[in-house]
């Protein structure tokens, strides 16, 4: 089987920053035609969305995608509620969790895989204060080191 090409369109950093991610999957999304094209252009943000369980089916919220310039009509809205595609028991399984932990859902990148549009949602668990500021201080404690070595091996 071919390796397909794997291109990515946005990433979401801000969730590594919020959120411990325990576990990452990967879903389909169902676009229109005229967002597909967008996105092809590099058009969106995964900003502020977020991904909420109704009746047995996860839909991603506030996920921008800017409206298609040479669009006409079928232009959709650009923060429209998108339904994920995923198998019956696969949601079953990450509800379970969801449910019985307390975790959250959260959209972590959007890529093309080969032709399709692709979310990858992580299973996340909030941090506190706290823990974003020891990430905060190792991530300086690595640039300060880094930049020692830099320096000596110039």
């Amino acid at each position: 089987m071919g390796k397909e090409s794997i291109k990515l369109i946005a990433n979401n950093k801000k969730a590594y920053h919020d959120y411990f991610i325990e576990d990452t999957y990967e879903a389909g999304i169902s676009l229109a035609g005229t967002e597909v094209k967008s996105m092809r252009m590099g058009k969106c943000s995964l900003k502020e969305s977020f991904i909420k369980d109704e009746k047995g089916e996860l839909f991603i919220y506030g996920m921008h995608i800017s409206p298609y310039e040479k669009g006409n009509i079928f232009n959709k809205d650009p923060l429209r509620v998108r339904k994920l595609l995923m198998h019956r028991y696969e949601i079953n399984k990450i509800m379970g969790k969801v449910t019985i932990k307390g975790y959250t859902l959260v959209p972590l990148k959007v890529y093309f895989k080969g032709s399709l549009v692709k979310v990858e949602i992580g299973l996340a668990r909030g941090k506190k204060l706290y823990d974003k500021r020891e990430d905060m201080a190792k991530k300086d404690l690595r640039r300060e080191t880094e930049r020692e070595f830099k320096v000596k091996n110039l």
